[in-house]
């Protein structure tokens, strides 16, 4: 299995070994765009690796904060409460860059930039670039992801 993220589109694709699309998930990456540069607020381009995989048997909408579920589940009553947090929900992918000097060590290392696939409030928008640097997916969405890929899978963010 292979993950690609295109950035254009706002989607990312589950591919089987021989390249064949097998799911399609409407995304939102980035609003400041591409690029890999640390506090830049920017979707890093590249291959990756998914590093961890986080918050398996967790219900769907539960909040982590950094990368630890907080027992919340998400609702408009908690967003109203708390209006200024960046939302993860449901489940992390955590990617690691494998790229060098691109997206790996440095001032580009998207696992130290905590990069993550993740779940978010059904009040996004997906197919629009809104995120701080992250690739956010509707809850369900990166919950059956998240049962169909593992550690080490690849991923390619153009």
């Amino acid at each position: 299995m292979k993950l690609r993220i295109d950035l254009a589109s706002q989607t990312l694709d589950l591919l089987d070994a021989e390249g064949t699309c097998l799911r399609r998930y409407p995304v939102s990456t980035a609003l400041n765009g591409p690029g890999e540069c640390r506090d830049s607020g920017c979707t890093p381009r590249g291959r990756h690796r998914i590093r961890a995989r986080i918050g398996g048997g967790q219900p769907s909408h539960a909040v982590f904060v950094g990368r630890r579920p907080t027992g919340e589940i998400w609702s408009h009553a908690l967003a109203a409460a708390h209006p200024a947090r960046d939302w993860i929900l449901s489940r992390i992918l955590w990617l690691s860059g494998l790229e060098p000097g691109r997206n790996r060590l440095g001032g580009v290392d998207s696992m130290q930039r905590y990069i993550y696939i993740h779940g978010t409030p059904e009040t996004e928008p997906m197919g629009t670039p809104r995120s701080h640097g992250c690739i956010r997916m509707r809850n369900r969405d990166v919950i059956e992801l998240f049962e169909l890929v593992d550690t080490a899978t690849e991923v390619e963010i153009r």
